[in-house]
């Protein structure tokens, strides 16, 4: 029987995010244990349950706040603390992780066990947004530890470099997994729910060198010091007569903006200001791992300080820092901007 056109168009040669991984461990040689493996597998499964449950909140009364806040001062949505309970079951089920740090927990939580790794996460980004429908996500990333760790604090309270992989995942129209590892590529995944599995759609992701977009609350441009302002004027307003002013796109929600901006290029910037003198978001599992996701695409990320962010080591799991991060090109103009007014 001949075979239509639209038969012959399907794809069988799928790469999953399973044989993804299971790739990469043969790439490895017999060095490899396995482990890291085996956590990414609980890592999506945490990704998978979550999706689920943001998917059917309005239908099973999941929206709403808690009646609580969290560690940091944010005022926790019902599926935050269903966020966190799935990741610290997981993590703990799983036998790989000893350390586990959430957005969510005052304190570091330590596992039982031999585990080799230590995992930080806000398993609900942007929660603020979920009743509105609005795109939100899970940062997350890992950390391996040293022999013989206890689970101190200053066990993961290490600069982004030694991270050994991080990423978030989006869930909005579809769920998108955006995953690297140290030194690698970037590559994108999104959830085939059909299948039950992440597929990879989007290999070896790139951010555009340059792009005329920005993304920033200017709510709090009140706020911002002098050369803040200044960088920002400066592409709204170009001195030159030729110039376009850059294109303004803000959603609102971390992983949303950094994934759009991955996608197209530009900046995501969350300075520090008079308001919020540190910077409001956190280091550990908020900056380090979206930076460490744009330096691998081809993009940096710096502090307010105009540090590199993946050199930023906390002083405690909550601390916090201002950022840009983006396109390269546009990076490059944030510090030249600052270097008038001393920040280098």
């Amino acid at each position: 029987m001949a075979t239509t056109g639209s038969d012959s168009d399907v794809k069988t040669d799928i790469i999953t995010l399973t044989r993804f991984l299971t790739e990469k461990q043969h790439d490895l040689g017999p060095h490899a244990t396995g482990d890291f493996t085996l956590l990414c597998h609980a890592l999506q499964f945490s990704f998978k349950s979550i999706a689920y449950y943001i998917r059917r909140a309005t239908l099973t009364n999941l929206i709403g706040l808690a009646g609580s806040s969290n560690t940091t001062g944010d005022d926790q949505k019902k599926l935050d603390v269903i966020g966190n309970d799935i990741f610290v079951n997981v993590m703990r089920g799983c036998g790989k992780v000893k350390v586990l740090v959430s957005e969510e927990e005052e304190e570091a939580i330590v596992f039982p066990g031999n585990g080799k790794y230590a995992v930080v996460c806000d398993p609900i980004d942007g929660s603020s947004n979920l009743d509105a429908g609005v795109s939100v996500g899970t940062i997350f990333g890992v950390f391996r530890l040293e022999d013989g760790a206890e689970g101190k604090p200053e066990d993961v309270c290490k600069p982004g470099t030694e991270m050994v992989a991080s990423g978030f995942t989006m869930y909005g129209a579809s769920a998108n997994l955006v995953l690297t590892m140290k030194g690698g590529d970037v590559n994108g995944f999104t959830l085939d729910n059909a299948l039950g599995e992440f597929i990879l759609t989007h290999p070896n992701m790139r951010i555009p060198r340059s792009r005329s977009i920005y993304s920033v609350n200017e709510g709090n441009s009140l706020y911002w010091d002098d050369a803040c302002k200044a960088y920002f004027e400066s592409i709204k307003y170009p001195s030159d007569p030729d110039g376009k002013p850059y294109s303004a796109r803000y959603i609102g929600s971390m992983v949303a903006d950094a994934y759009r901006t991955l996608c197209y290029g530009g900046i995501f910037a969350y300075p520090a200001d008079k308001k919020s003198k540190k910077g409001k978001l956190r280091i550990l599992y908020e900056c380090a791992p979206m930076a460490m996701v744009m330096e691998n695409a081809g993009g940096l990320a710096v502090t307010s300080e105009q540090q590199r962010m993946l050199d930023v080591v906390p002083e405690h799991i909550h601390d916090r820092s201002g950022i840009f991060m983006g396109s390269y090109d546009e990076i490059k103009k944030v510090n030249a901007v600052y270097a008038k007014y001393g920040i280098s």
